[in-house]
């Protein structure tokens, strides 16, 4: 089961992937079903510059907040999907063709979906 302080990171990655533009982000508590992650992000983005953008913003978000990121690299990729991997939170910005087509949604359908502005709210 997920525990509290990183079900409250995950809300604040969701809300920042939010606030970057990020296009219909989800958060997917994959912690039941999954032995090597507790949380998915998934969100999409709207071109290849935006990607790239809100990746490295991203990694500066995390950095602030003392998060590894397990697989930092000096670029995004150029193929449209950027994971970021912070241990128990995977983190997945994609173009809308390799979201549709991967449907990672769909795939890990058994988890539970969060709502990251009701975390938040929680006091």
């Amino acid at each position: 089961m997920m525990d509290e302080e990183t079900k409250r990171l995950a809300a604040e990655i969701g809300q920042f992937v939010t606030d970057h533009k990020g296009i219909d982000p989800v958060l997917i508590d994959v912690s039941e079903i999954s032995g090597w992650a507790d949380c998915f992000i998934v969100s999409t983005v709207n071109s290849l510059g935006h990607l790239r953008g809100m990746a490295k913003e991203l990694w500066g978000f995390l950095s602030e907040r003392g998060v590894e990121v397990i697989n930092r690299h000096k670029s995004v990729a150029g193929d449209g999907w950027e994971l970021i991997d912070c241990g128990d939170i995977i983190i997945h910005l994609m173009s809308a063709e390799l979201r549709e087509f991967y449907a990672l949604e769909k795939l890990w359908h058994a988890g539970t979906r969060l709502d990251f502005l009701k975390i938040l709210n929680e006091r």
